[in-house]
């Protein structure tokens, strides 16, 4: 059985000390695993199952001799070192926006579309967080009947946009209850030229806006399902829409999804069967007994949880539900190794042309 060198791009962060961990459980025969990270963080000792691993600074010929990367290391830092990996015969599994919507680049969640991933050119991207997690929910259902539109609205976490971020969160709750003034430096973009604390806050703006006034979250969700179910992002088979809200919750983004059915007479009760059916998802639906899924709940957590599946009582066919998943885990980290597992499986850890 071939044993594979990993390495692990941008290991010291917050999802990539995830992806070590996610790594370590992982079904990949491993010969030996890389940490690498910016020049701040070399010497660094982390643990992979039980043995500490030094972490190396990302270089061209960091590279080499190394079968798989997982990266999480920023859009800048994927877009300049994944090609140089590529050269050295590395095949990449990147989780920044830097490669998703490029032609050549599977966009990929595993048990949905990793039929893409034959079709690699050394670099898959992996979606979105609030992507994944969506379109994971809507699959089975899509699978079976049909969707024709989404209309969604999150609630996501500020672990999503980085440990700076929330640790700002944290101290502006503190200095709100010691009734100080909430410094504010991050949200709800460095670029902005407005910043606004989220503690005790709604933030209804996730990355920079677009000329149309979405912004580049909500960009990315509409575009990325219709490129994972159709393989073309302004696929008109599926109509989407998204309002991407930042929320004063640590980890666990939670989504609001309507959904409209080409089969105008599934019930809800079949809905939740197929839910309950499809690896991956849990199902958490019984208002009689108030269960439903909520983020201090599935922290920590690798699937998907829906709740509150419900009909429009205004239109056949179309229904509301709730997903709430682990950012970092199943929107992050969960997702990027289960590439790297279905790329072990199908034989495809190689690079074209190399």
């Amino acid at each position: 059985m071939k044993e594979y060198v990993v390495a692990i791009l941008g290991a010291t962060g917050a999802v990539g000390q995830r992806l070590i961990k996610e790594l370590a459980q992982a079904n990949i025969p491993i010969k030996q695993v890389k940490l690498l990270a910016s020049k701040k963080s070399v010497g660094k000792k982390l643990k992979f199952k039980n043995q500490e691993i030094i972490v190396e600074q990302a270089q061209p010929d960091s590279f080499t001799g190394v079968d798989i990367v997982l990266s999480s290391a920023g859009g800048a830092i994927s877009k300049k070192l994944l090609p140089e990996a590529v050269k050295r015969g590395a095949v990449c599994v990147d989780n920044t926006s830097a490669f998703r919507m490029a032609e050549n680049v599977p966009l990929v969640i595993p048990g949905v579309n990793d039929q893409q991933l034959a079709y690699h050119q050394g670099i898959i991207a992996n979606p979105n967080c609030s992507t994944i997690q969506m379109v994971a929910a809507l699959y089975p259902l899509h699978k079976r009947w049909g969707i024709k539109q989404v209309v969604v609205s999150t609630y996501q976490a500020v672990s999503g946009a980085g440990k700076k971020a929330w640790d700002e969160m944290l101290g502006q709750a503190q200095a709100r209850l010691d009734n100080q003034q909430m410094a504010a430096t991050i949200l709800p973009t460095p670029a902005a030229k407005k910043h606004y604390p989220l503690a005790f806050n709604l933030l209804p703006q996730i990355d920079i806006f677009e000329a149309d006034g979405y912004t580049h979250e909500e960009w990315k969700m509409i575009h990325e399902t219709k490129k994972i179910l159709f393989n073309d992002q302004d696929s008109n088979q599926i109509k989407v829409t998204a309002t991407c809200v930042r929320v004063p919750v640590e980890i666990g983004h939670g989504e609001a999804v309507y959904f409209i059915l080409q089969d105008k007479q599934v019930t809800v009760k079949e809905i939740q069967a197929e839910i309950q059916k499809t690896a991956g998802l849990i199902l958490q639906d019984d208002f009689k007994k108030q269960l439903y899924p909520q983020p201090l709940q599935i922290a920590g957590k690798r699937e998907t949880f829906v709740g509150r599946i419900r009909a429009d009582q205004e239109n056949l066919g179309a229904f509301h539900m709730w997903v709430v998943a682990d950012n970092l885990l199943r929107g992050a980290a969960t997702n990027t190794v289960e590439i790297a597992e279905c790329l072990v499986r199908k034989n495809l850890v190689r690079v074209p042309n190399i």
